[in-house]
Order: structure tokens, then C-alpha cells, then sequence
């Protein structure tokens, strides 16, 4: 097991407590915290409603990362979207592999293994991950319009480890 990630420095302000990685404020909760909290809210809203408002929240806040990760670490096109896939994966979330990506066409396919969610809700037949479905579509919104492509899409996962018979997630990217 790795504990540091040279790569990935954390950053903690000895007069506010802020954590920061890649000049971004972050924080740090136990795994089992927030998908407790994550529950609470889908079992008050519907599961339906809350994934709506995870999405739109998702894509405005991948959009954001990628567009200050992409300056601050000085990186375009793929490389910022391989970099969010990375840095998703490096921080507990669950392992985010890229299967196909074509920027210009507005595609992917994002396979994930590990999930945090799964972990923690188990084998309940249905889809889970819904929390990042967003992330893909923000990501690949901002790499495209800053290459200049006017392609804009949605994101949407077709299958989840948390369902009989599976053993991994899958995202799908695609042109509106």
C-alpha cells in the first residue's frame, strides 16, 4: 500500500486547517461519512431527484477542476482529461480507467473499479455511482471548448458493480 503520493502533495495551512492539493482547497472525511450523509439525502429525495441534482452539480465542478488543473499544471486536451481520471482515482473515490476517448467526437467510456460507493452500499441490484456521471460530461465539455470544439454532451452509466453479475462500473459519453 502506498501512503504519499509525491505526485499529489497535500498542503495544510497551520493557521486555518485548510487542506490544499494542486492549489485547490480539499477535505479530507472518512469514506463511510460521506456516503452515509450521500444515503440520508438520496432516502429523503428519491434516488431519481437527488442523481438529477448530483449531475448538474458534478458537471459544473469538473468543468472547474479541469479548467484550473489544466493552468495550473500547464496540460491540454486528453492529458486533462487522463489527469482527472488519475487524480479521481488517487483520492478514494474508486478507479476511474478510460477505455475509449475521442475529444473532438464528443465520446468515452469510463470503466470504474473499486467504488467507493459499492463498497459501502453493497450488492443492492441497481446503480449506485450516480455521483459521478456528471464529472465525465464536465471534463469532457471543458477539454473540448478548449480546443476549440463545439461539442457539448451527457454522461450516463449503463451498468454498476452494485447490480447482479457485475463486476465493475461503466460510463458512456456521448454528443447531445
Amino acid at each position: 500500500m502506498s501512503y504519499h503520493s509525491p505526485e499529489m502533495p497535500i498542503q495544510v495551512d497551520d493557521e486555518t486547517g485548510v487542506w490544499t492539493t494542486d492549489a485547490l482547497p480539499m477535505l479530507y472525511v472518512p469514506r463511510h461519512f460521506f456516503v452515509n450523509n450521500h444515503m440520508a439525502v438520496e432516502e429523503a429525495l428519491g434516488a431519481e431527484k437527488y442523481a438529477e441534482i448530483l449531475y448538474k452539480a458534478g458537471y459544473k465542478s469538473a468543468y472547474y477542476w479541469c479548467e484550473k488543473e489544466a493552468e495550473e499544471h500547464g496540460i491540454s486536451g486528453v492529458a486533462v482529461f487522463e489527469h482527472y481520471m488519475k487524480r479521481l482515482s488517487q483520492r478514494g473515490w474508486g478507479f476511474f480507467i478510460i477505455e475509449e476517448l475521442d475529444i473532438e467526437a464528443g465520446t468515452a467510456r469510463v470503466r470504474l473499479e473499486h467504488s467507493a460507493f459499492v463498497y459501502q452500499y453493497g450488492q443492492v441490484n441497481r446503480k449506485v455511482d450516480y455521483m459521478f456521471t456528471g464529472w465525465f460530461a464536465g471534463a469532457m465539455d471543458q477539454v473540448a471548448e478548449s480546443l476549440g470544439y463545439s461539442v457539448k454532451t451527457k454522461a450516463e452509466q449503463t451498468q454498476c458493480a452494485a447490480e447482479e453479475g457485475c463486476d465493475y462500473g461503466i460510463f458512456e459519453v456521448t454528443p447531445l
